[in-house]
């Protein structure tokens, strides 16, 4: 059987393989060898001149020939180890890439037709590379850092046409805020004592082209950023407001003459000046138009021959004065200033005023963003309440990040099931609220002996909430509420520094802030909270605050909104 097996090439052609003889067993797995070689054979005819044969047993033909008479004495092998050893051929790169298309392809499931052969044929690539795109279509990012009120920051890769309302509105996706569209960014000049909150169509990366390296950008809440739309008047004096044109000048139509461009509204009134490249400041009569900032040089006189120009409103900005008693010695504590674009350190060049009160500040400042901005502002102001306007009245209010990965549950019966209406979800969370309290009020008469005793829950509950600040000063506690906004109802708790035992709730009413001391009372051996003398006693300061949301009492208004600082 050896020798039977043996190949004698002086007498068979290389190309020819022939038959061995052996046992019947072996003959199945022979003639599937047989036919492997043939193909093989068969397709390296069809290649190139210079493609090596392949002969019976997988080797390469070689170049010497054989002499004739020898015979070549191959070691055993089963005809499936044979077909193991071959060596790999030159083979075409069109039939490589089939072969290993066909690796990768289960051979039990059907493949699948391309939908759109005509993306992917050899002209036009299936994947859109960023080089094959038009340059104006690549748009370049940017790593821009914002900070929050309690000193942390993030890094945020934006894109060059970012607004600044769609930087806040990816911010408070991130920090899991509730978006209520009185977030803003604001424009923070610390070596200069300047901030502004930027408007919502602001670029982002072309307001950072304008900052210095230790300027920075603040994530913080802003409720007056619009609201002179909503109340003009109280924002605009009778007094200070002027018309070129009588006809216009009616209190009904303030606003509409402030954003049409054609009409010609002035502010004026009396503001003290810091001349520039001095420390000393002038009380001069000062009115703002749509072609600048003027000042009289003769009383109030306003002939043109009068009027020297301070500032242009084109390519400036208006800013708050944050420390101005401190760093430019100003008269008052209701600073602004008129910085040009281009001035990142220098002092020299900044227009520095003071006025005499905050509203009189507010009116410039809203004056000049309304003469410069004009139909922006006012698009701005509607964009959240077409948005609003958009949402179905059966839809659930537009919540957090963190508020929607919690359900509500009902649990009354054998198993609990999910809450999908609002209503009902929030009618059993006030029920919950109730009869939490009525457990917490009956286990304090049992004389309760848990660990969280209910007695020492509701004097420390209050630290969850937004709304309390701890133990900060009374200016801390005013400075928030102006950087948020100086609108009717916002508020703050906090602890009192001079009774700690009791709370203090900083309120802000027309643009004033008041401070309303709580005070703790005892009834029948049970704590209770009021800021009424008693006259009106609450179990906790959270029922307090819910109870003047829905009811003014002895406050001047309603409690509306809170501070709140958000960690980014």
């Amino acid at each position: 059987l050896h020798q039977d097996l043996e190949c004698d090439p002086a007498k068979h052609c290389p190309h020819t393989p022939q038959r061995p003889k052996g046992p019947p067993s072996l003959l199945v797995d022979d003639v599937d060898l047989e036919a492997l070689v043939n193909d093989m054979n068969a397709s390296l005819e069809s290649m190139q001149s210079d493609t090596v044969p392949l002969l019976q047993n997988g080797q390469h033909a070689r170049s010497q020939p054989r002499a004739s008479g020898t015979r070549s004495v191959q070691p055993q092998a089963s005809p499936r180890q044979r077909v193991q050893r071959s060596q790999p051929v030159h083979i075409l790169a069109v039939r490589r890439l089939q072969e290993e298309d066909q690796q990768f392809r289960t051979s039990s499931l059907p493949a699948i037709p391309n939908p759109f052969p005509e993306l992917c044929g050899p002209g036009s690539p299936p994947v859109l590379t960023p080089g094959s795109l038009p340059p104006s279509q690549a748009a370049a990012k940017q790593d821009v850092k914002v900070f929050s009120e309690d000193g942390t920051s993030k890094v945020v890769e934006i894109l060059a046409d970012m607004t600044a309302r769609d930087l806040c509105q990816l911010l408070v996706y991130k920090s899991h805020c509730v978006d209520d569209n009185s977030w803003t960014l604001v424009e923070h000049h610390p070596h200069l004592g300047l901030e502004r909150c930027l408007e919502d169509h602001e670029l982002v990366v072309q307001v950072e082209s304008t900052m210095a390296s230790e300027s920075k950008f603040l994530f913080r809440k802003n409720y007056a950023k619009y609201e002179f739309f909503k109340n003009p008047v109280n924002f605009f004096p009778e007094q200070m407001v002027t018309w070129c044109q009588q006809s216009n000048g009616s209190q009904s139509q303030l606003l509409q003459n402030f954003l049409n461009s054609s009409s010609c509204p002035e502010i004026q009134g009396f503001l003290h000046v810091k001349e520039l490249g001095k420390k000393s400041w002038k009380k001069l009569y000062v009115c703002l138009r749509r072609s600048g900032l003027y000042c009289s040089t003769k009383g109030t006189s306003k002939e043109p021959r009068h009027l020297q120009l301070l500032a242009d409103l084109e390519d400036s900005n208006i800013f708050y004065l944050i420390a101005g008693r401190k760093q430019y010695s100003a008269p008052t504590d209701y600073g602004l200033c008129i910085k040009p674009n281009k001035v990142r350190n220098e002092t020299k060049e900044l227009r520095l005023l003071c006025a005499e009160d905050e509203q009189t500040r507010t009116c410039w400042m809203t004056a000049f963003r309304l003469l410069k901005y004009g139909m922006l502002l006012y698009q701005n102001y509607r964009i959240p309440q077409q948005r609003k306007a958009l949402l179905s009245p059966f839809s659930t209010p537009v919540r957090s990040v963190s508020e929607n990965s919690l359900v509500a549950m009902d649990f009354s019966g054998q198993t609990g099931r999910v809450i999908e209406n609002p209503a009902e979800a929030q009618s059993a969370a006030l029920e919950e609220g109730h009869a939490w309290r009525k457990r917490s009020t009956r286990m304090n008469i049992l004389g309760s002996q848990s660990p969280l005793h209910p007695s020492t829950l509701s004097t420390v509950i209050h630290r969850t909430q937004h709304w309390f600040h701890g133990r900060i000063s009374r200016e801390e506690s005013h400075r928030i509420i102006k950087q948020q906004g100086l609108v009717d109802g916002l508020f703050l708790l906090r602890d009192s520094q001079s009774n700690p035992k009791a709370f203090v709730l900083t309120l802000c009413h027309h643009q004033k802030i008041k401070n309303f001391q709580i005070l703790p009372c005892e009834d029948d051996g049970q704590t209770f909270f009021s800021l009424d003398d008693g006259n009106t006693k609450f179990s906790d300061l959270i029922q307090l605050v819910d109870f003047y949301q829905l009811n003014k009492g002895v406050l001047p208004c309603k409690l509306k909104h809170h501070c709140i600082r958000v960690a980014l």
